[in-house]
């Protein structure tokens, strides 16, 4: 029988050498990153079984950070805290509740004729492709169509949306829970960071003393910035409508307001039912002349509004707010696509603190290693 010879001990390779060379730091690596991932799944899966409380909690938090401004400058002033939160407080929530009262009332009234205009609309423009300089199938705009009904539905079914009495209940319990949180967040903002801080001391506490400030920085800067584009948006585009004679100007004015809070696409999609009504009431002159505006509108949206009113609040690549609008969109409904590009400029921010890249990071927290260094 045949002896099985083994190499001397000092030919055979360690344990330990597998996982030194480049294939073994490339597996090393991977394993890490899975991990990193299954627990970045895990974590987004558990948010959305209690996505009835995270909902609430972000759209407070934005609303705090967009306010706490005022309520700083009423301290300052010499108001109470007290006092100062309150009078804020229900300052915003009237205000919230007017422009809600006055969206409400204006696109009812006028939603069944808005809804007609912009079917006949879409025939007229169907009927344009079919018989036009290019003509397209029928087949092929039914599978458009119908393609198009699928992914809104399958969006709705994907970010749980459901229909009937929980859909009103959820929005009543999130809205009260949403006010609640937001009173706490105004009045005792300061002390809530601070409790989560108390386990950490020297450069890490400062880092996220920093991250805490950019975080509000960023979201309040971005909730008042595109609250002022929104509505320059609307009064240039509904001036533009009024002028052109446009049926149904005032609601297609508050949908541009309204849409303009998701970036890239609520303005294009606002655009486009603006041109259909034209289409319908006024001819394709009118329609093109009103595309030609929403065009412009968002051309000086782009390059002199946005960088000029929120400054570096929102440092983000469009394929970035692109990617964002899409998985929040996906995971959450209207109110992801809302949420998910200030929550994605909020960690871009944070990454920039951590990493000592943030470039008003050495002015606002001397203590820190300086920019370009490697954090401790």
């Amino acid at each position: 029988m045949a002896r099985v010879t083994r190499p001397p001990a000092t030919q055979r390779k360690p344990a330990a050498a597998l996982w030194a060379d480049g294939l073994g730091r490339a597996g090393i690596r991977s394993a890490q990153v899975l991990l990193i991932l299954a627990v970045a799944v895990a974590s987004v899966y558990a948010l959305m079984q209690i996505k009835l409380l995270v909902i609430p909690v972000l759209i407070a938090l934005i609303l705090a950070a967009a306010i706490g401004p005022f309520v700083n400058m009423l301290r300052r002033r010499g108001m109470p805290g007290a006092a100062a939160t309150g009078i804020a407080f229900v300052a915003l929530l009237l205000v919230l509740g007017g422009v809600s009262t006055v969206i409400y009332f204006s696109v009812r009234s006028q939603w069944g004729d808005l809804a007609q205009q912009a079917t006949q609309g879409l025939d007229e423009l169907e009927q344009f492709l079919r018989n036009g300089p290019v003509p397209i199938d029928q087949g092929q705009l039914d599978q458009a169509r119908e393609g198009i009904i699928q992914f809104a539905t399958s969006s709705q079914v994907r970010s749980g949306a459901i229909t009937g009495l929980s859909v009103v209940t959820e929005f009543i319990t999130g809205t009260i829970l949403m006010v609640v949180i937001l009173f706490f967040f105004l009045k005792d903002g300061a002390k809530i960071w601070n409790f989560f801080l108390r386990p950490f001391t020297g450069q890490r506490e400062a880092k996220l003393r920093r991250v805490g400030s950019r975080t509000l920085e960023v979201l309040g800067g971005y909730v008042r910035g595109t609250a002022i584009v929104a509505l320059v948006d609307a009064v240039a585009i509904g001036a533009a409508l009024l002028i052109l004679q446009v049926p149904l100007a005032f609601p297609l004015a508050i949908i541009v307001f309204m849409t303009a809070f998701i970036p890239l696409v609520g303005a294009t999609v606002a655009g486009i039912l603006a041109a259909l009504v034209a289409l319908v009431a006024n001819g394709p002159v009118v329609a093109l002349i009103v595309v030609a505006v929403v065009i412009a509108v968002n051309q000086l949206e782009g390059d002199l509004l946005q960088p000029i009113v929120m400054g570096k609040s929102l440092q983000l690549h469009a394929l970035v707010i692109l990617m964002a609008l899409t998985a929040g969109t996906i995971l959450a409904g209207i109110v992801g696509a809302v949420l998910s590009v200030p929550l994605a400029a909020v960690a871009w921010a944070i990454i920039q603190v951590w990493t000592a890249e943030d470039p008003n990071l050495e002015d606002m927290n001397p203590d820190l290693p300086p920019a370009n260094t490697e954090p401790a």
